[in-house]
Formats: C-alpha cells, structure tokens, sequence
C-alpha cells in the first residue's frame, strides 16, 4: 500500500512538472516582430506614441472620429500618469491600446525582469483607467530591438512587437505637408505609419486630414494593428537556403529585413548558428529583394556617417551594412562609399546661410527654411542641438 501511495505521488509529481514546463514554455515564447503585413489588400493602420505631454491627443482623437478611423495607440505610464482623462478618452474612442513600457528606457539594456516590471507597471495602470489590456501589442521605446528583448517581452505576455516601415519623423517638428508627403510616397498595402502625440510633433494633427483623405482616394481602409495582423499571408513568405559565407545579417539586409526579425521568425536565438543547407522564413512583405540601384559617395573632410546619411535621406546603419563598416567612426577621406535605397541622385547642394538671433532655435530656423533640425545640426557639425548662440552663421542645406 505504502508502495502504491509512492509511486502514485511521484506520478503526480511528473505530471505536474510536464505541465509546468510546458506552461513555462508556451509563456516564454519569443515575441513577434512585425514591421509591416504581408497582404494584397489595401489596408493601413494608423499608429501613435504617446509619451509624457500628450499634448496634441484631443486633437488627434478629434479627427480620427470625425474621419471614422480606428488607429492604434501606444502608451506609457509615465504618460498615463500625467494625463490620466486622455488615455480614457483614447480608450472610449474605441481605438486599440498598446504598451509602449513605463519610463520608456532603451529596451536593449534592461534585463528581463527589468522588462516585466516596465510592461506590468503599465498595464496595471492602462487597465485601472480604462478597464482594457494592452496585450498582445509592444513597440519598443526608441524602436531598440534585439533576440534577448523578444524574448523577454514575449515571456511578459506581448506576443508581438509591433515596429513601423513608415517613420515619419514628426518629433523633428516636420510640417504637415512634410510629414503627409513621407506617408503618401512609401504607402503599400499592409503598412504601419509611426507618429507621436506630443507636443514635439505640432504637425501631426495639421496632416492627419489630408492625409486620411488621400488615402481613402486610394482605395486605402484604415485598421488597427489586431485587424491588421489578420491580413497577415504568411503563405507568400519567402524561404532562403543558407549558403556557404552566408550570415544572419548579409541575409537580412538582401531581403531588406532586420536580423531581429529574421532570428524572430525562425526562432534563432544564437544569431551566429546558422548552417549551409539551413532553409530560412523571411519575414515581412518584402517578398523580392530590394533595388540593386545605388549611388557611390566620396568621403570628404568633415563629413561623418551621420551627416552623409541625412544627405540622402537614408540611415547609418543602411550605409554601414551596404559598406560592411562596423565601426561608425570610422570613415576617412577618399573612401568611396555606396548608397543604398531609392535615392539615385544626390540631392542638391545648394545651401543658403542664416545668422542666428536673439531667440532663435535650430527648431525654430528648421521651420524657417522648411527644413529640420537634424539636417542643419549635420550640415554645421552641431552635435548638441540646443547649443548655439546669437551671431553663429549656419550653412542651412536645402
């Protein structure tokens, strides 16, 4: 008997392991990062950060209603905190909440119970205004995204991380037309637009009708990120066989993909094991690889990677990927780098100059000249925006 009562408790002891580790591992399964959804149908969804001011919500929310768009927004808890009626007011709209963490810290540099603590702060405090969940939706302050923050999102219950593949800057103080002029001319079927509700993006809700109106013209249905996932074909995902030479990465930058999320969907966690004859999934909608069409640059005196990048309209990390450069300080006079992306023809070189004046901000002149702040900053070699001062001559680039 005594026998039997053993055997039965040890029984019971691997049952309860068997579903213990399977809970723990259905839980701690990585999160999926989406740039974009891989559909043929003409759908977009709207999608809005909203940090500490929130200052421009109301208006936002004003439009969304008045057009009968449902968009998504991604809020923090800092921001809930400071304008607790708006996130209601949000929410009551009908449009999806998502989490954007707490204090909104660069993800890449927390631990996973760090991670936890941000999105459950959060989310208890999202659901104690509004009575909603954020889950399953994450977007990543500063859109930092590696294997470990997947992971440690996933395990907090965020089965996607949701990234954008239409930044449209508008915390740089962009304008309307700006802002709206980036969003009509990379639109594809699926997308995701960024924009912030804050008061660093006055121009956001000043674009926002035209650009829904134009949209409409084409055909486009707006959506929020849940309805867009739907449209997901994974079907139309393209494979890869992995060749000699090959890495993560000289793969994901052929198909125009984020080694993250090359890793996320074939649920690599070693970024550097990979083998010949592997057969990988590439993600996103970008089912071709992108346009060989390039242009060269020579690198000339003063110049930097960032400036170079904000010339052509590209990034630093594209141009170091496309010239295999991994250290970013690292350029010299005479290097000839390539180009990547759509831009074919540099762009103009006429400039104008400016004197500053009493009152006067990079913000401010930006706005002047129809610029931004980040081309003046890297035009004259201003590392700290705030920092100039009244009789300072600025090359302002066009």
């Amino acid at each position: 008997m005594k026998r039997k009562v053993i055997r039965g408790a040890m029984a019971l002891f691997i049952l309860l392991a068997m579903v213990i580790t399977q809970s723990i591992s259905v839980s701690a399964a990585a999160s999926t990062f989406i740039t974009s959804v891989n559909t043929t149908s003409k759908v977009v969804a709207l999608t809005f950060d909203d940090g500490a001011d929130g200052a421009n919500t109301n208006k936002i929310l004003d439009i969304l209603t008045k057009n009968n768009v449902k968009a998504t927004f991604f809020l923090t808890g800092s921001g809930a905190n400071n304008h607790p009626q708006y996130i209601k007011n949000i929410a009551a709209k009908g449009h999806q909440l998502g989490n954007h963490s707490y204090t909104h810290p660069d993800f890449t540099k927390l631990t996973a119970t760090q991670m936890k603590s941000e999105l459950d702060r959060t989310e208890a405090l999202i659901k104690s205004l509004t009575g909603k969940t954020t889950k399953p939706i994450f977007r990543a302050p500063f859109g930092a995204v590696n294997s470990t923050v997947l992971n440690g999102v996933g395990a907090a219950g965020y089965g996607y991380t949701i990234q954008w593949n239409i930044d449209t800057i508008d915390w740089k103080g962009l304008t309307a037309s700006q802002i709206n002029t980036k969003v009509q001319t990379n639109i594809k079927p699926g997308s995701i637009v960024l924009m912030h509700t804050g008061a660093g993006a006055p121009g956001t809700p000043l674009a926002l009708p035209t650009m829904i109106s134009q949209l409409k013209a084409k055909g486009y249905k707006f959506v929020t990120v849940s309805q867009l996932l739907a449209y997901q074909n994974t079907s139309t995902n393209k494979t890869y066989t992995v060749k000699s030479g090959d890495t993560l990465y000289s793969i994901a930058r052929t198909y125009g993909v984020t080694v993250s999320a090359l890793a996320a969907a074939n649920n690599i966690t070693n970024y550097s094991l990979i083998y010949v004859g592997q057969v990988l999934i590439i993600p996103g909608t970008t089912v071709t690889p992108p346009p060989t069409t390039t242009v060269k640059y020579t690198v000339k005196s003063g110049d930097t990677l960032y400036k170079i990048a904000t010339m052509y309209n590209t990034t630093v990390a594209k141009i170091a990927a496309a010239n295999n450069i991994t250290n970013y300080s690292l350029i010299y006079v005479g290097q000839v780098l390539i180009i990547p992306g759509t831009t074919v023809t540099p762009p103009p070189t006429t400039t104008v100059k400016y004197t500053v004046k009493s009152g006067d901000t990079l913000y401010k002149i930006a706005t002047m000249y129809n610029t931004t702040v980040a081309k003046i900053a890297a035009a004259n070699n201003i590392t700290n925006v705030n920092s100039i001062y009244v009789g300072q001559v600025l090359t302002i680039p066009k």
